[in-house]
């Protein structure tokens, strides 16, 4: 690990040209990942990496540079060419680091790394067989198992020195139902900040293998989505992969600080629906985006996006913060120490609201229950989405009728957050991996089931 005493030296040497501030990231990570295909485990595979950051600001410049040599003069050289980027001074500095400890909000009770083989192989072997015996239907299952704990370290010129551990752990299964030449696929893949407890209290293997299996099934037997404007409601979860997307992006400073996001500037005034609000929290515990501390050392937070349809903050982080004139989040996150952080969402979702699950659909008239969310494309800064619905179903007379597959929804994230009319009670979270300048991070998307007045379906 990285000690007091090299970070110092580093620091000072990154300082020597005349920038105003220098910060380190040290990382150790250990990696794990299981992979069953076919009925048979088909690669298990563990890895390490380990190496550090050093990022040195003079005024709005920012340089960056990473090193796997951690020791002090593999940091000293790393410091020096950062340094020597950023400036032509020549000055001697003195850093001095005070030692802190992040108050540790999410537990872990079995380390990954000490798992043995065996049992890693039953969590994957018990989601196959779940997903095998929902159907003969079903003629392909993969099933993967991931997990990673990594240990960091950060300290900057302010005195700041911090470590602090992350412990992730997920399982993701994908099934196949085939008939007739024809074939759809259903997938179901949650995770959490937890080592491999996860499996004994918030995740299930068998019930992940069902879910996804079903999912495939009922699209098999689907028919092709009408396209049209219509009603839609958005169920909870996954679903929230729209917000994430198509307005979660649009308020981080890495897009607001420089104008390439359609909320720039409308900081207090009415973005949303009066029933929407919006929260980027990194508090829940052992949710799989939480932290506890954020990639430049700062405490997480819980942080208001969007209040009763009110826009109320952006996710700021530091070098962004100092183009915007505005103080942290604790949003700074990064993939590893080959990337330099930037504001980035944690656990993003839309609040629950007051409505009855049963009467959103029941009121809606006719229009499309998106009961599942796939993946999709958006322009952060116009918010123009399209998303695929990966298991839909026609709502006729507010009646569930039919499954219906291909479908999607099309359409700008300012103008859909001011159409939504119901938000339910119940909110639910997903987990996936979101990808940015810094590189890819764990992140949840969530949300109530909600309802959204009119919106684009494509299909045919």
């Amino acid at each position: 690990m990285l000690s007091k005493t090299i970070a110092e030296q580093a620091l000072a040497a990154a300082l020597r040209t005349g920038g105003d501030f220098a910060e380190i990231f040290y990382e150790d990570t250990r990696s794990g990942s299981l992979t069953l295909n076919a009925g048979a485990i088909e690669t298990a595979l563990t890895g390490r990496s380990a190496g550090a950051g050093i990022r040195v600001y003079k005024g709005l410049s920012s340089v960056y540079v990473f090193t796997n040599d951690a020791s002090l003069s593999g940091l000293v050289r790393a410091a020096q060419k950062a340094a020597d980027a950023i400036g032509s001074a020549d000055r001697a500095v003195d850093v001095r680091l005070t030692g802190a400890i992040p108050r540790n909000i999410h537990a872990i009770a079995q380390l990954p790394m000490d798992v043995p083989g065996a049992r890693r192989a039953q969590v994957v072997k018990a989601a196959d067989a779940a997903a095998r015996a929902v159907s003969a239907e079903i003629t392909q299952v993969t099933a993967r198992l991931y997990d990673w704990e990594t240990d960091v370290v950060i300290a900057n010129s302010e005195g700041l020195f911090i470590p602090d551990r992350r412990v992730y752990t997920r399982l993701a299964l994908t099934a196949v139902a085939s008939r007739g030449g024809e074939s759809q696929t259903g997938s179901y893949n949650p995770g959490a900040m937890m080592g491999y407890e996860l499996f004994g209290s918030r995740v299930d293997p068998e019930d992940v293998g069902r879910r996804a299996a079903r999912q495939a099934v009922t699209m098999l037997h689907a028919e092709p989505c009408p396209a049209g404007v219509m009603c839609a409601v958005i169920d909870k979860g996954f679903g929230g992969v729209i917000f994430h997307e198509a307005c979660g992006h649009s308020l981080e400073a890495t897009a607001v600080a420089f104008g390439n996001s359609e909320f720039a500037g409308k900081l207090g005034q009415q973005i949303a629906s009066p029933i929407v609000t919006a929260i980027d929290d990194g508090t829940m515990e052992n949710e799989w985006g939480s932290i506890n501390i954020d990639d430049e050392g700062n405490p997480t937070t819980r942080l208001v996006l969007i209040e009763n349809g009110i826009l109320k903050n952006y996710m700021v982080d530091r070098l962004n913060g100092r183009r915007m004139g505005m103080a942290v989040t604790g949003s700074a996150r990064r993939q590893d120490y080959t990337c330099a952080p930037t504001s980035r969402m944690r656990n993003t979702f839309i609040a629950p609201g007051n409505d009855d699950e049963a009467e959103i659909i029941s009121s809606m008239g006719d229009g499309l229950y998106a009961k599942a969310m796939g993946g999709g494309s958006v322009n952060p800064i116009t918010g123009e989405f399209n998303f695929a619905v990966s298991e839909g179903y026609l709502v006729k007379g507010g009646r569930i009728d039919r499954p219906v597959r291909g479908a999607t929804l099309i359409g700008k994230g300012a103008d859909i957050l001011k159409k939504i009319d119901r938000v339910g009670k119940t909110l639910e979270l997903g987990q996936g991996m979101c990808g940015s300048v810094s590189g890819s991070i764990p992140v949840n998307v969530g949300q109530p089931m909600i309802r959204v007045t009119d919106i684009t379906v494509g299909g045919r």
